[in-house]
Order: C-alpha cells, then structure tokens, then sequence
C-alpha cells in the first residue's frame, strides 16, 4: 500500500510500505478515504519535532473497515468509522475515567511501528475501544464535518471544556489557527456570549466571525492584553482558550483572564520554558487546565451534533488534495498558503 513517511526536515513523501493486516484479536484495518494535516505534523516537517527517517505521519482519517480480528464484535467489515488520534485499550483507569489519552496500552497513529493516517490503510489497536461507527447511511457531504472530530474540533472543545466556558460567559481564544478556529465554535456551542478570537489573518478570523467569534484582536503580547481588556471594561474574560503552544500565547492567555477566570491549554508547547507566571495565576486566582485532548471521550456527543446539522466545523479545511499530492499540501501548510488540508483518498 501506500502511505506518506517522513525522512527528515521538509522530506515528506508518499512511498509503498507494507499493507496493514491484522496482527491481533482486537485489531481492526481501516481503508482511508479521508485524512488530513495537523498544524502539529508541522513541528516534525520543520525538524523541530524529531522523527525516525521513514517513520509513517498523519494521525487524523476516517474510513471504512476492511477486516477484523476475531476478538472484534462493535465493527464490522464494511462499517464506516472515524477515529481519534490515539488508539486506546478502553478497559485502564485512564480509560474509564475518559483520559484516553494516558492509557498505557495506548499510542499515537504514525509512531513508530505503526501506520500513519495519511495512507491507504492503517491497523487499528483495540478496535472496539478506538472506533466511532458512523450510522448508516451517513451524507458524504457530512464527512468533512467528521473527519475534524478526529483531533482539531475535539481538542478546541477540550480547551473549551478545561476554561470553564459557560453560557453567557465571555471568552478570548488564542491562536487563528485550525484549534482555535475549532475553539470559538465549541464556545459557541456551549453558549458564551461573547468570545474575542486573538489572531491576525484575515482569511482566517473571517472562519472565526462565521464561528461565533464577535470580536477580532489582531495585536500580540502587551498590545493585545491591552486591547481585550479594553473591549471587556478593564475585567479580562472568563474563559481563555490556548492554542498556540509559545511561551508569549501562555503569558498573553494568563493576562487576558478575568480574576477568577480560567484558561485552557491545547497547544502544542515548544520552546523554553512554559510562559506561565505561577505568582500572577496565584494573585488572580487564575485556573490552568487543558492538556492532550481525550477526543474518544468526546466524540460520541460531537458526532450527534455533526450528524444533526448543529456543528459543522467543516470550514477549517480550504484546500483538499489527493494522496499523491501530500508532500505538495506540507508545503501549502508550512508557508500559510493554507490553513488545513484535507486528503481525500
């Protein structure tokens, strides 16, 4: 099969590997119809994130089922499912306390050893734990809407869920990126009455308007502390959603909330130290909460909404690109020729 590996900083090609197949009773194999780019694959493409030369990439697909072990009893051949971004055994403490992503039997799709999303197939551990069936039956014009369950609408929500968003709260979110953008319609979604997006690119803070956001901060660092404080009568907000991951988004994030506030962290962190100013959280009584998203935790409750027409986080994806043309849609990505890019197999 084919299937997109990473050779070092800015090599990314689509090669033939070996087909996934079931190894274990609780396997299931996937056929990928579609995947994506993270913003967080970027970190790997810039040599910033280290990799295994030829280690597989991508960790966002939904697809049909090919075959299953024969421990497997949720899904069946020909079932269409997504996935989240981490396989998990579903049966740990971690599990049942809906932190997938700790579970200790658990991994990353593209580690390495395992398939990556962005290929023609990929194995799938602990099958029943890890897969979301979609019903029969499902539009295809739904899929997109589905296929952001797998990382980017799931952690916006986890960073809405961690701020203690709440309806008719205020709300500011950090970063115009497709976690952020996916941060403003969780908030809406949960009900904030006004939520600032801090970001820059016009293309983008258009998506964020059309998510609900009701104000755009363009201005970094003091500047932009400055100007949300202005647009909340000196008070900050009560819900701040991070995701950026530099230590300049954190101190922004942590100044920017109300006493009292609250903010969550889904970005990626690199670089240094952390940004967070323990004296100022402690003075303000300031909650930080957030973390690698749980997404399996959350899809069941995100896919119903999806599948009733009341989210549709579809609009992060502006360009779509076929299997052949990943290395060409890291390149899009990396100088912001594209927000996030779907691959449709």
């Amino acid at each position: 099969m084919r299937a997109t590996v990473i050779n070092g900083p800015k090599a990314i090609s689509v090669e033939h590997v070996p087909d996934a197949e079931v190894r274990n009773p609780t396997d299931a194999v996937v056929r990928v119809t579609h995947a994506c780019i993270c913003g967080s694959d970027l970190w790997a493409y810039r040599g910033v994130a280290a990799r295994e030369p030829g280690q597989r990439i991508g960790h966002e697909f939904l697809g049909v089922v090919d075959a299953v072990g024969a421990a497997v009893t949720g899904i069946r051949p020909g079932d269409r499912v997504v996935a989240p971004f981490v396989w998990a055994d579903g049966v740990c403490d971690y599990c049942a306390d809906g932190l997938y992503t700790s579970c200790p039997h658990g991994g990353f799709w593209g580690q390495p050893g395992s398939d990556g999303g962005q290929g023609e197939a990929v194995r799938v551990p602990f099958a029943d734990a890890t897969l979301v069936r979609l019903p029969d039956g499902t539009p295809d014009e739904l899929l997109p809407a589905v296929l952001a369950l797998s990382d980017v609408m799931g952690t916006g929500h986890h960073a809405a869920v961690s701020a203690r968003v709440r309806p008719g709260g205020t709300v500011a979110v950090v970063g115009d990126g497709a976690v952020g953008l996916c941060g403003v319609l969780a908030a809406r979604r949960i009900g904030a009455e006004r939520i600032v997006v801090l970001g820059r690119h016009e293309a983008r803070t258009d998506i964020a308007r059309r998510f609900g956001a009701t104000d755009v901060v363009p201005e970094r660092g003091d500047a932009a502390v400055e100007a949300v404080r202005e647009l909340t009568g000196g008070e900050g907000v009560h819900s701040v959603l991070e995701a950026v991951g530099t230590e300049d988004a954190m101190r922004t994030a942590i100044s920017i909330a109300r006493d009292g506030g609250a903010v969550g962290y889904v970005g990626v962190p690199h670089g240094g130290s952390a940004g967070v100013d323990i004296r100022q959280m402690f003075n303000r009584n300031i909650a930080l909460g957030g973390g690698v998203a749980p997404v399996r935790a959350y899809l069941p409750e995100l896919l119903a909404d999806v599948l009733a027409g009341r989210l549709d986080p579809s609009p992060v994806f502006d360009l779509e690109i076929g299997l052949d043309e990943t290395p060409k849609g890291y390149e899009e990505m990396d100088e912001r020729r594209a927000l996030k890019v779907m691959i449709k197999l």
